[in-house]
Formats: structure tokens, sequence, C-alpha cells
């Protein structure tokens, strides 16, 4: 898909960010996409853009916000201190799906990372996701861990 331009977010980008994790069945109602939206997620973009270690990403086509996801840079004593880039929540409008910028945006993601001097990118995906799954291994992403968590 061409024409597709990946940037930092903005918090006037939120509403359609909030929309898109709604938009998916594995989280649908979820999360509460009505305006005005919950501070809560004023609150979390503004947490996210304060840390230089984090970066909410948006997918823009025509103007239109299409995709998000959530960046993580995470240092380590592993490694040798190696960096490690986390990929987290990504979402693509479900009427944009299976036309490849899903892929577009983790290679931009992964091409970040590389900039940033990790020596690894990672993410994880519900156990569900069997069609994300087959994305991410296509790819060339390795499925080499078990996930575990604890909601509080």
């Amino acid at each position: 898909m061409s024409g597709v331009a990946f940037r930092t977010a903005t918090t006037d980008d939120l509403p359609a960010i909030v929309a898109l994790l709604d938009d998916d069945e594995q989280s649908k109602g979820r999360e509460d996409a009505s305006l005005p939206l919950d501070p809560r997620y004023l609150a979390a973009f503004e947490a996210i853009v304060a840390d230089p270690n984090q970066m909410q990403v948006v997918a823009e086509l025509d103007g239109i916000v299409v995709g998000t996801m959530q960046l993580s840079f995470l240092p380590g004593i592993a490694f040798r201190g190696g960096w490690r880039g986390q990929i987290e929540a990504v979402r693509i409008a479900s009427d944009l799906r299976g036309q490849g910028l899903g892929k577009q945006m983790i290679e931009w993601a992964v091409a970040l990372f590389r900039e940033r001097g990790c020596h690894m990118a990672q993410l994880t995906s519900m156990s569900t996701r069997t069609d994300a799954h087959r994305f991410y291994e296509q790819m060339g992403w390795n499925k080499s861990h078990a996930g575990f968590k604890l909601k509080l």
C-alpha cells in the first residue's frame, strides 16, 4: 500500500487511536471510543509522550489515521547491556487489513529500533490471534517464548 506515512501521534490523534483499539474482535468492548474520551486515555497518552523511551505511532493514509502501535525502548543488563524494541497494541483499520499496511508498520518499527541501537525487537500477541501469529512468522519473527500475564 503506497502513500502511507508513519509518524509520532499527537493528542489530536487520540480519538482515532482509541477507535482503532476498539475495532478489533479480540478486544471489542474493552475500550470506549465514545466522545468525550475517558480522561484516562489522555493521561496515558501524556505519560507516553513524556517518556523518551516510549512512542505512540500512527499510520496515516490520505490524512486519515488508519493504524497505530506503541513502541517501547527497553534497556537491559542482559546481552551486554543491550536494548530491546518492544511493539505493542498493533492495530490496522478493519477495512484495510490484508493489504500490506501491517507489514509496512512492523518494518518501519524495526528500522527505528535499529537506528536507536536495539539488538532485538520483540512483541507479544494473544494466543487466540492465530492470523496475527502467521503474519509475524511470515515476516521472519521467531515464536521463541511463552508469555504470561497477571491481571491486577
